[in-house]
């Protein structure tokens, strides 16, 4: 059974935050990301100790801090490991986490890929269930399978608010990194919102992906899917890509990798679970469908508009097939991806001016940007 790895043609690229990244399905990983107080002991307790120290002469005993952070880790580890499962498919293996009692599971899109049946394993248990597809949105790289007789005691994970996380918290990434089931590695949250594009491939359009949790807890091969959570057990994230490092012929970067936000992992599992379909993404859309167009000497210049949504926001503002986009806001687009990515980093509803050319004149439209859907 293989692992999805794929490994992209470079690492990260400081264009907007922008990365480029390898994805890492196979069994998922967890990471638990939040700020660790670090107590010690009571100011009782270090001033009883240092008395008999000094009334003894014995030398003053440190306080238990190394063993408290055990303690927390540990502590996090039974309360959100039951939550993560590994999931087999034909082509390969991944990881989901336990979304509520129903027998609901999230995981990535590319866990799933086109597969429609699956058989999961829980933490605690070396029994297979079988699962169907819910549904999965790619261009958020998050997919919910359901269990088809959900057993009693499933623990759901608690959701947090990805919106306060901050640099510096602790990670812990569990999950089955090369196959290794229930692992865990442990790390600190290294930035926040990164917009990553994921590599194209093996059906995967590419998806580009804002407000990512960086994280410098291990992330190998078999930990997508799984949970970013910190040390108050709630999943800030899940787990989906690695950087590469182009100089290493493509290795993974150590230290660097990905998590998709919870306020992303909610919004859009809920819609899958209720429809099986997002009708809101919360990502800006133009209402476009677009190629690559090159200059005259065959150097990405510019997307030519190939259709536009009727009464969408392009059209609405008077862009048509045939107009090559080469602007929007003070963003020059060359590129299908970059304009993927400028619009990444914009809300719905926001008003953008978008620069164009058609039949050789330049001309500009304000567009208010739509909601992408599914």
């Amino acid at each position: 059974m293989k692992d999805h790895t794929r490994p992209s043609p470079s690492g990260p690229r400081p264009t907007g935050p922008k990365a480029v990244a390898a994805r890492l399905a196979g069994p998922g990983a967890v990471v638990l990301g939040a700020a660790l107080a670090l107590g010690g002991c009571t100011s009782s307790g270090t001033k009883s100790s240092s008395a008999t120290a000094a009334s003894t002469g014995s030398p003053t005993a440190a306080p238990s801090v190394t063993n408290q952070l055990q303690d927390e880790y540990q502590q996090v580890i039974s309360n959100v490991l039951p939550s993560v499962v590994q999931i087999t498919t034909a082509s390969g293996l991944g990881s989901g986490i336990v979304y509520d009692d129903k027998g609901d599971i999230v995981t990535n899109a590319h866990v799933v890929g086109t597969a429609t049946s699956f058989q999961v394993s829980l933490a605690n248990s070396t029994n297979q269930m079988n699962a169907t597809l819910v549904g999965s949105y790619p261009d958020d790289d998050l997919a919910v399978i359901k269990l088809s007789s959900p057993p009693s005691g499933l623990k759901p994970v608690v959701f947090g608010d990805s919106g306060k996380v901050e640099v510096g918290q602790i990670t812990l990434a569990m999950g089955s990194p090369l196959g290794l089931s229930s692992s865990v590695t442990q790390g600190i949250v290294s930035a926040t919102g990164r917009t990553v594009t994921e590599p194209q491939g093996g059906g995967s359009p590419g998806a580009t992906i804002a407000n990512m949790v960086q994280t410098s807890a291990a992330i190998n091969p078999g930990n997508s899917g799984g949970a970013l959570v910190n040390l108050s057990s709630q999943v800030i994230g899940i787990n989906t890509l690695a950087a590469v490092d182009p100089e290493l012929n493509g290795s993974a970067a150590t230290g660097i990798g990905f998590a998709i936000p919870s306020a992303t992992i909610t919004n859009i599992a809920d819609q899958l679970i209720a429809s099986g379909k997002v009708t809101n993404s919360g990502k800006a859309a133009l209402g476009v469908t677009v190629r690559p167009y090159f200059s005259s000497d065959y150097q990405p210049a510019g997307v030519v508009i190939v259709s536009t949504t009727s009464g969408g926001p392009a059209a609405s503002a008077g862009l048509q097939a045939g107009d090559v986009i080469t602007q929007v806001g003070s963003t020059q687009i060359t590129t299908v991806n970059s304009l993927t990515t400028a619009l990444a980093s914009l809300s719905p509803g926001n008003k953008v001016t978008v620069t164009y050319t058609r039949a050789g004149a330049t001309k500009t439209a304000d567009v208010t940007l739509g909601t992408l859907g599914s």
